[in-house]
């Protein structure tokens, strides 16, 4: 296969895979990525079992939460891709999880201290005002999230040199925090390397984590996807780093 067809190939079979849940099985033998050191998903299910109500919000497809091993007697998700909910409806239900279709940045519609543990991976905002009000006093919140400057070198390979990051700074995460409310009493940064080993994993990528290059398209970011095919054929690989942050706060 020449050059220019398994180009083609290889982004269109990206193109037409789907992206639904939050899971990156696709990715398998194509990109990898480093964990946090800090095992989130064992740490949501220690929580879990000290719990007897818990929100997941942001679920996604449901992927952490489907993997606890003793959910609590009351547990509930949202979600605000109706794709995504979908999905997370079928995954949790051997879990017993209700869950619930929102707005994108509504707020929560749970009543004032309704949960002893909230959860969240990859949320789109954290809303800690909203946080801190369904959490009842003692109740923790537990959380991994997006760095700031996350897959910067992705970014730029499509879209070109970028300024400084201006949010999802750990530190003002935690200032927010304390402003609703709550005591923080755990943040931790890690940044993590991925490497990708052909473009179809790049596209792939690019549509489902939509924050990396907003108003991703293939047709839009054609000559930049080309030249990035180049460099991996080149190179062997590209290599980009993600930022992530965990960070646990109680309401006293």
């Amino acid at each position: 296969m020449n050059d220019a067809r398994e180009v083609e190939d290889l982004i269109a079979e990206a193109a037409a895979a789907p992206v639904d849940g939050w899971g990156f099985d696709w990715l398998a033998g194509r990109a990898t990525e480093e964990r946090p050191p800090w095992r989130y998903a064992r740490l949501v299910a220690d929580h879990m079992t000290r719990a007897d109500a818990a929100l997941d919000v942001d679920t996604g497809g449901g992927e952490v939460l489907a993997e606890v091993p003793r959910p609590p007697k009351v547990l509930v998700a949202t979600e605000a891709w109706p794709p995504n909910v979908r999905v997370a409806r079928r995954t949790l239900r051997r879990v017993g999880a209700t869950v619930v279709a929102v707005a994108p940045e509504s707020a929560l519609p749970f009543r004032d201290g309704s949960f002893d543990l909230v959860v969240s991976r990859h949320p789109v905002r954290t809303d800690w005002v909203e946080t801190a009000r369904v959490l009842r006093p003692g109740g923790t919140y537990l959380s991994q999230q997006i760095g700031p400057g996350t897959m910067r070198e992705l970014s730029e390979a499509i879209l070109g040199p970028l300024p400084a990051p201006a949010s999802r700074h750990p530190e003002q995460a935690a200032a927010d925090a304390e402003a609703a409310g709550l005591r923080v009493i755990d943040l931790r940064r890690a940044r993590l390397r991925a490497v990708f080993f052909d473009i179809g994993a790049v596209v792939w990528f690019l549509r489902k984590v939509i924050w990396t290059v907003p108003g991703f398209t293939v047709q839009a970011h054609r000559p930049a996807l080309l030249a990035l095919h180049r460099r991996i054929t080149t190179d062997g690989s590209f290599v980009a780093h993600a930022e992530r942050f965990l960070i646990e706060a109680t309401r006293p």
